[in-house]
């Protein structure tokens, strides 16, 4: 029944907005092409914030600045009871959906997915966000060139949603 549902969710949504527009006499498919061009105009917008983004963290990857800090703060992490090899995810995670994926990768085939880190790697994937791409996108889109608090709060909710995962998954599992 959930598939039935699943496949045809799309179409009957855009059978209602047609049908409303009709009843509406409005010229539906004007308003999707005003639609379509205001997009391409918010995705040129954004490109260049995106393209820097994308270089920005294909150059700490590369870099090693992320195993560097890493290693430089495993000590202290180990005393807390972080595990010291999902740092490269809590520092990637904000930035990148896609390389965050690639960690998430590494620490399974590494540790194993029914592991305590590899459960931990999957509710810090589910709990944080790719909060600069977010960011980058919804600000960039509508041109806000200052976030104000935006920044700081998004980063301390995946602050949060990182330390927590740890937590919980310690208290469930052991």
């Amino acid at each position: 029944m959930i598939n039935i549902m699943s496949t045809a969710f799309v179409p009957v949504i855009v059978a209602i907005i047609l049908i409303i527009g009709l009843r509406k006499k409005v010229n539906v498919f004007d308003c999707f092409t005003v639609g379509a061009k205001e997009g391409i105009e918010v995705s040129i917008r954004i490109l260049p914030s995106l393209i820097g983004l994308i270089v920005g963290i294909s150059v700490l990857r590369a870099s090693g600045v992320i195993d560097w800090f890493s290693s430089l703060i495993a000590p202290f992490l180990d005393r807390v009871g972080f595990p010291s090899s999902l740092v490269p995810l809590a520092l990637i995670r904000p930035v990148s959906g896609s390389a965050s994926l690639a960690v998430v990768k590494d620490i399974m085939s590494t540790n194993g997915a029914d592991s305590f880190v590899g459960r931990c790697a999957s509710v810090m994937m589910g709990s944080t966000e790719t909060t600069f791409y977010t960011l980058t996108v919804y600000l960039g889109s509508v041109g806000v060139n200052k976030s104000r608090y935006a920044i700081r709060s998004a980063l301390l909710a995946d602050l949060t949603g990182i330390i927590t995962s740890v937590v919980f998954v310690r208290l469930l599992m052991y």
